[in-house]
Parts: C-alpha cells; structure tokens; sequence
C-alpha cells in the first residue's frame, strides 16, 4: 500500500507591475523558475520545493526555504505571502508514495532578484501566461493559474482571506 507523505511544501515567488492594455490598467506578472542542480528532480526548472523539517509547521519550512534558496525574507524583500487554496498531490512511484504538497504564493518588488543557494545552478522570470510552456507538471501550472485568477486579479476577494504573511 502507498504511504501518504505531507513533508513538502512548494512556494511560487511572483512579482508584478502595472501595465496598460487597451486603455485598462493590469498588472503584468512573472513567476521565478530555479534550475535544481541534483536529486529526484535534477535537471529541471522548478518553484522553491523544500522539505518540513521535524515540529515545523507548513508555512514555517516555506519561509524557511525562501531564505535558504533565496535570500528571500519579510524585511528583505518580501511583500506578502499566501496559502493557496489547492493542496498539490503527486505520485513518487520510486518511493510509492503519494505527496500532498501545501503550496504557497511569494510576492516581491519588481527588481528584487534571488540569491541563490548551492542547490540551484540558474534562476529564471517567466510571464504568468506563459506558465503551461514552462512549468513542466499540470499540478504547478494549476498553481500559477490560482495565482493569476485569484491573487492577482483586480477585485478579487481571495486575496486578504488566503494572506499569511
């Protein structure tokens, strides 16, 4: 039988700018992409993933995996973080084991950029509506999906409800 495991959390980093499109103003949103140098997931662009560690809570380990992975802290250019309502669930066949993964929206100023750890190799900024072409699994373009039509989007009435930080 598959164990359950929920020791995983993912944060999406985003930042965002107002733009006008045909006389509206919007605001234009890239999502932060890390190039992971080794381990299951070697070789491929992902979101901050980390690890809960033993008596930590979920929104603990993401804050504490945004300062490891990229120097990204309250005070240091984080301007909000929020709970997203969808839990990620993913099958490790490996492992056989079924991840529920709390993920997590990091939001920071227009020219903030990350300092990496030594788990990343390159980090990259792509266009929210672009996210299908470059998040690789269903599950994070769903989370940039949450994003967009549901944090960033004018007049939505998610966005103070989900707020944690």
């Amino acid at each position: 039988m598959p164990r359950i495991r929920t020791d995983i959390v993912d944060v999406y980093v985003f930042r965002r700018w107002p733009t006008e499109t045909a006389g509206r103003i919007e605001a234009y949103v890239e999502l932060l992409q890390l190039y992971r140098e080794g381990g299951t997931l070697g070789g491929t662009w992902q979101p901050v993933m980390g690890h809960v560690e033993a008596g930590e809570t979920a929104l603990a380990a993401a804050v504490r995996e945004m300062g490891e992975e990229l120097g990204l802290a309250k005070g240091k250019g984080l301007l909000g973080m929020w709970a997203l309502e969808q839990v990620h669930p993913y099958f490790i066949a490996k492992e056989d084991a079924i991840v529920l993964s709390p993920r997590f929206a990091a939001e920071v100023g227009p020219t903030w950029e990350p300092r990496l750890n030594g788990e990343h190799s390159a980090h990259r900024w792509i266009a929210g509506h672009q996210a299908a072409r470059y998040f690789m699994w269903p599950g994070q373009v769903g989370a940039v999906k949450e994003i967009l039509e549901s944090l960033v989007r004018p007049g939505s009435g998610v966005e103070g409800l989900l707020r944690v930080e």
